[in-house]
């Protein structure tokens, strides 16, 4: 195995080969079917995550398996044949939790790369491969992250995640629609859906759990996880279509319970610290840090019966995106910050978007368009931090947009930099634009750029600048596809805006 590279072991999916050994004999079904994953880093250590599952798919959601404790062994290594072991341990994965496993290290070196891998039921896990965030004060390491939004898995093969995992990112984003709430035949693409999904929409914990086991099964989204550590924040389609605190796009029985259930299964299924808030700061040295923000659990309900339309009720000072307590937990960020760079990592459009050409004006409500005063606060709080820059999905499509200072004048002062991902399948293979996209950008010239193939989009960060690689498959509703950089463009220190490469 000395010829090996690190690609060649992660991309197999290959386990280490020494002093973590499992007999031949008496051995049950593999129980690592969901793969695994790492989290949230810290300069001192980092989340691991996996979830034992023999039966992925079974209806109930507890993975085909026995309803009694069971141990889960875990190391972490400097190299990935784990000759090197620099902390081991065992944890209990618990049936209350679906024998989900969530170890929160400690004690590791600041910025360093690592490999880790569990034991379970005389199984051997796969490895995945880590990193830790430098130490506080670190300013010229540099960080190449990757960002995504938008699996729906009956749109497409997920070809994205495996690409993502090619360029071997540092960390990875993803901000939000990870799985679809919706049973096989409801959400259709424009091309028809290329796969299915089992079971009913999702409503249950067991409905729940069992879909993030769908998703987790795929080994272009394991490659993804097992590349590098995430930290995740969801949307929508984790729980309902646009769901807006404790309420549902539509009525139905109970909302707070089912919602309740998805965010249980959620925590379960993602390589998640346990806290009491999504909301939370990712630290990369002095160099970036990451404001990882929850839009849907505390915004007020969407104006106007929601949609695309005219609606002066946006405009009402009291309408909030994120809660007064997110809200100054942000800014209180924003003021204590020393970073080069403070990320917004959230979900939906931040920049205002008229969507038709003229004098009438519409905006899509469930965006920050239908929440104009709480984004005014925001773009003001952006005066104390050095170079603001907004991370967007939802909208399944690539665009590169300049934060005004007056929305209406786009002769006015840039103040951040909006860069909005695509979808991972949503919305099926896609095109270069519609037909429309040159009215809209002339009707919206604050945005410098608009693609919509499906893909991710891969940045990195240094102290001088940032660069932005959109990245665009063929097509998705076959697997395989090729990928390319569809534009770059880069935001310079102290200077916010797009400038194309």
């Amino acid at each position: 195995m000395s010829s090996l590279t690190r690609r060649t072991l992660l991309l197999a999916g290959v386990a280490g080969v020494t002093a973590f050994s499992v007999t031949a004999s008496a051995r049950p079904s593999d129980p690592f079917t969901l793969g695994v994953a790492s989290g949230d880093p810290a300069p001192d250590g980092v989340v691991l995550w996996t979830r034992l599952a023999v039966e992925p798919l079974a209806e109930d959601g507890l993975g085909g398996m026995p309803s009694r404790p069971i141990e889960v062994q875990w190391q972490i290594a400097e190299e990935e044949r784990f000759t090197r072991i620099v902390q081991r341990g065992s944890t209990t994965a618990r049936p209350e939790e679906a024998h989900s496993v969530h170890v929160e290290l400690v004690g590791l070196e600041p910025g360093r790369e690592y490999f880790y891998r569990f034991k379970a039921l005389n199984h051997l896990s796969r490895t995945g491969r880590t990193r830790t965030a430098p130490s506080p004060g670190s300013l010229q390491v540099p960080l190449t992250m990757a960002f995504a939004s938008c699996a729906q898995y009956e749109h497409g093969y997920f070809t994205a995640y495996r690409r993502l995992a090619e360029d071997e990112p540092d960390l990875v984003l993803h901000l939000g629609d990870y799985t679809y709430e919706y049973e096989s035949g409801i959400h259709v693409a424009p091309s028809g859906n290329v796969r299915h999904v089992e079971g009913p929409t999702t409503t249950t914990l067991a409905g729940y759990r069992r879909r993030q086991a769908q998703y987790k099964i795929d080994p272009d989204l394991q490659q993804a996880h097992a590349v590098a550590p995430w930290s995740v924040i969801w949307d929508d389609h984790e729980i309902d279509n646009n769901w807006a605190g404790l309420l549902p796009d539509k009525p139905q029985p109970d909302f707070p319970a089912r919602r309740g259930a998805a965010i249980q299964a959620y925590y379960e299924n993602m390589p998640l610290r346990r806290s009491p808030r999504l909301y939370r700061r990712i630290g990369w040295g002095s160099l970036a840090t990451f404001h990882m923000l929850d839009t849907r659990q505390y915004r007020t309900d969407q104006a106007c019966g929601d949609g695309l339309q005219l609606c002066p009720e946006r405009l009402e000072p009291s309408r909030t995106m994120l809660g007064a307590a997110q809200e100054d937990w942000l800014f209180d960020g924003f003021r204590g910050s020393r970073a080069r760079w403070d990320v917004l990592g959230q979900q939906v459009f931040f920049s205002q978007y008229d969507y038709i050409p003229g004098e009438v004006d519409k905006f899509l409500l469930d965006a920050w368009d239908g929440y104009a005063a709480d984004r005014n606060r925001v773009v003001a709080g952006f005066a104390d931090v050095r170079n603001p820059i907004v991370l967007t999905g939802d909208v399944h499509a690539a665009w590169g947009a300049e934060v005004k200072e007056r929305w209406n004048d786009p002769s006015s002062k840039t103040l951040a930099t909006e860069l909005v991902t695509t979808s991972i399948t949503a919305g099926g293979d896609g095109s270069e634009e519609y037909a429309e996209t040159p009215l809209w950008l002339r009707e919206n010239p604050h945005v410098k750029y608009f693609n919509n193939r499906r893909g991710y989009t891969l940045t990195r960060f240094t102290p001088d600048e940032l660069r932005t690689d959109f990245r665009g498959l063929d097509y998705v509703t076959r697997p395989g596809s090729p990928i390319s950089t569809k534009a770059s463009f880069v935001v310079e220190d102290r200077r916010p805006g797009l400038n194309k490469l």
